[in-house]
């Protein structure tokens, strides 16, 4: 049997996070597949850490916030060293389906894969986010791609699968303040075999997401530093 630990980091997430767990758990997975849930709730100042002691999750609460990269590292942390197969990270704020959850998998059992991520884009399917958020994330992309050669479509996803070789490389070392994009780099660098597929995504089910219209080309110009700081500490590091 094959472990996957589904990775929901949480802050304030006390609306949505009950809904997501119990979908993870009812998911339907490809034979000789199981998942347990473990919900990294990041010193949140609501009721998420109450509502998450009474979910069939395993809750690993931080005495800190660390931000997203530093919980979703948290969680990769304890699937590596309890033994999981792979790690699945999937947003508590609902917008990732766990109905969709069987596609990473299978695409990375198919194209044995190190990472797989799941994308809005391939066929356009499902929430497309916002026309301002779509030229950021195609953005990324032809800045991925300069850099180091990677296309992926969606480098914004929260929604990606890894397996264990992944799991000790980010266990070590994983991007703090903007962690998805920035572990294309990563990912690259360490030539990973990364695959996309395509996945429905929602809407958050509930809460605000950081990221304002007003502040996303500031966003932008903070995420294209902190890529090319990323690409150049990794390139420096290996030689």
């Amino acid at each position: 049997m094959k472990k996957i630990a589904a990775i929901v980091p949480a802050y304030n997430e006390e609306k949505a996070i009950a809904i997501v767990v119990n979908d993870i758990n009812t998911t339907q997975l490809p034979e000789n597949y199981s998942i347990d849930v473990i919900v990294v709730n990041d010193c949140s100042k609501d009721a998420t850490e109450s509502i998450i002691a009474n979910l069939k999750c395993i809750a690993l609460n931080l005495p800190i916030n660390l931000g997203i990269g530093g919980a979703v590292q948290t969680g990769f942390k304890y699937a590596l060293d309890n033994g999981f197969d792979y790690a699945i990270q999937i947003d508590g704020d609902g917008q990732h389906p766990a109905s969709e959850i069987h596609k990473l998998v299978n695409h990375a059992i198919e194209n044995n894969c190190d990472v797989v991520i799941g994308s809005r884009f391939i066929s356009k399917e499902g929430f497309q986010s916002s026309p301002l958020r779509r030229f950021g994330i195609n953005y990324f992309k032809w800045l991925n791609r300069f850099l180091v050669g990677t296309i992926i479509t969606d480098s914004t996803s929260g929604f990606r699968l890894i397996n264990k070789k992944t799991l000790e490389l980010v266990s070590e070392y994983y991007p703090d303040e903007y962690p998805e994009p920035e572990a294309i780099i990563l990912y690259s660098l360490n030539k990973l075999n990364m695959g996309e597929v395509q996945v429905q995504m929602r809407e958050r089910q509930a809460g605000v997401s950081s990221i304002n219209t007003s502040a996303s080309i500031y966003y932008m110009f903070k995420v294209s530093l902190a890529i090319i700081y990323s690409y150049i500490r990794l390139r420096f590091k290996k030689k």
